[in-house]
């Protein structure tokens, strides 16, 4: 894990057939208060559960953290 979740996921964002990934990606990079440089899961987590847009659900995050965090 030595980039950031954000920068994950970024590789997700703009599929021609969007999936719950992708949507999350999107919306993620189109979020400026999205904790960019964070690699804690508790803090993004908190911040999706308090303040992001509707498509990043918690329940996608925790998939794409999974993934992450196998990297």
């Amino acid at each position: 894990m030595e980039r950031s979740f954000y920068h994950f996921a970024l590789s997700y964002r703009g599929k021609m057939n969007p999936d719950d990934f992708s949507r999350f990606a999107d919306a993620m990079f189109l979020d400026h208060g999205f904790p960019k440089s964070s690699k804690d899961f508790e803090k993004i987590s908190r911040y999706i559960e308090e303040r992001a847009h509707p498509v990043m659900t918690a329940s996608t995050f925790d998939d794409m953290w999974e993934e992450y965090r196998s990297q």
